[in-house]
């Protein structure tokens, strides 16, 4: 397992040690992620007027929203891989299934060659013979 990692981020305006087994760089990630939502927050009417608390509540229920809608997004992606590995094995399916057919057909096709073969050489041979018996 990894070590942890402590890294120090500014959220607004303060600088916080955040430790965890992510690389520095995701920790970043996460503060400029709050920093993002808490700029977006500043810029509505009436923001700045609220509370401490509903300051915090409104953001902890953005970033919520956030989360439940990337983890819809997520299952819709998953059930989307599922039904084209559905699909990709259906296919790989129907394409054995055509391989044999093929070869089948392949194998049939050879088969009436070579009689059609035996059938030429019959008929030059009764060709041949009928010659004869038609000299005499």
């Amino acid at each position: 397992m990894s070590s942890k990692n402590k890294t120090e981020v500014l959220i607004a305006g303060k600088i916080y040690t955040l430790s965890g087994y992510e690389s520095e760089e995701y920790l970043q990630k996460v503060a400029t992620y709050i920093n993002n939502k808490l700029a977006e927050f500043k810029k509505l009417d009436g923001y700045n007027h609220q509370t401490k608390e509903n300051k915090s509540i409104l953001l902890e229920l953005n970033i919520a929203d956030d989360y439940f809608k990337a983890k819809k997004q997520v299952e819709m992606v998953e059930e989307e891989l599922a039904e084209k590995d559905r699909e990709l094995y259906e296919l790989k399916h129907e394409l054995i299934s055509t391989q044999i057919k093929l070869e089948t057909a392949e194998k049939s096709l050879g088969d009436l060659q070579k009689e059609s073969t035996e059938y030429q050489k019959r008929i030059v041979e009764l060709q041949t013979e009928l010659k004869g018996k038609n000299r005499n």
